[in-house]
């Protein structure tokens, strides 16, 4: 039974999915199953090998999906001489824990824009334990010469390569392009999806002449928490080196669920901010000139130079 949980797992990794991996690590007394049966539970319910069924299953599949949620490791302990037991019909009259592993590929990092920024957050990320994936329009940048670690690059018209683009729901992306109008085309694109993270990189003031922008578009951002915008953790980068090393830091803090952590409030995760701004609740009616037409007058920060 082991070995088709161990396929599954297999295919798990190459199909860049996410699965929490239930695991009898005690048992004491008689009990339906030995230590060392696997369940593996998908996001999307299915499931894949079992720990001998009844309740006490259903409960660790119900923690094994929030477990995934919550991307952190459990313990959950069961008597199956309990009204769980007597509910499921196994009398077995014994105790059994289980560990349940949220598990993870080794997680896809689309870089929109292959300027100097995107140089080195992809020559950082790599080791850092991401798959990097490169687009941009231009050859001049968008080539293996750059990005000699990456597992794909890209040169084509970014919007279109964007729509085109199946998604991991655990994909992170990170739009770096050379302009604010790039920067759009790639953020309409981007925004609908369901991605683990979104990054922006700019300014306040554009972020939010963006966030005009796809409001009178009527594009939906579709998990608002996972953007980030201005893109990076406030550590006072200026250099593109540096404003990489914001970038990954913030991509590890969500990695490992240090940013965002729900009920907790932010300023006691992390002595370091992130730059995220987030939009007002929206209008009723848009001003003038805070749509596409406003960003000829959107300054970059002086650090995101041309050709970022």
């Amino acid at each position: 039974m082991n070995e088709e949980v161990f396929k599954a797992v297999n295919n798990l990794f190459t199909r860049g999915e996410s699965a929490a991996l239930v695991t009898i690590i005690r048992t004491q007394g008689s009990t339906p199953q030995r230590v060392g049966a696997k369940m593996l539970v998908f996001a999307d319910g299915r499931t894949v090998g079992t720990i001998g069924g009844g309740c006490y299953e259903n409960d660790a599949f119900w923690k094994a999906r929030r477990a995934l949620e919550s991307r952190k490791p459990l313990v959950a302990r069961y008597e199956l001489a309990d009204d769980i037991a007597e509910e499921s019909g196994l009398i077995c009259g014994g105790q059994m824990e289980v560990y349940i592993e949220p598990l993870e590929a080794s997680p896809h990092l689309y870089l929109v824009g292959a300027g100097h920024v995107a140089l080195h957050l992809g020559r950082l990320a790599t080791p850092a334990g991401f798959q990097v994936h490169v687009i941009d329009d231009r050859e001049k940048f968008s080539n293996a010469e750059r990005f000699p670690d990456a597992v794909e690059i890209a040169v084509d018209d970014i919007p279109t390569w964007l729509e085109n683009t199946d998604f991991p729901a655990t994909a992170y992306a990170v739009i770096l392009t050379r302009g604010h109008r790039h920067d759009l085309d790639a953020l309409r694109a981007l925004a609908p999806r369901s991605l683990r993270y979104l990054g922006l990189i700019g300014s306040k003031a554009k972020v939010a002449r963006l966030h005009e922008a796809l409001r009178e578009a009527g594009v939906t951002v579709a998990h608002p928490e996972r953007l980030h915008a201005p893109v990076g953790l406030d550590i006072g980068a200026v250099t593109p080196q540096e404003i990489a090393v914001s970038i990954l830091a913030e991509l590890i803090a969500v990695k490992y669920g240090k940013l965002d952590a729900p009920g907790v409030d932010a300023a006691s995760q992390t002595a370091v901010k992130p730059l995220r701004w987030l939009p007002p609740a929206p209008r009723e009616s848009v001003e003038p000139g805070t749509g596409e037409a406003a960003f000829a007058g959107v300054a970059a920060p002086a650090a995101i130079i041309e050709n970022r």
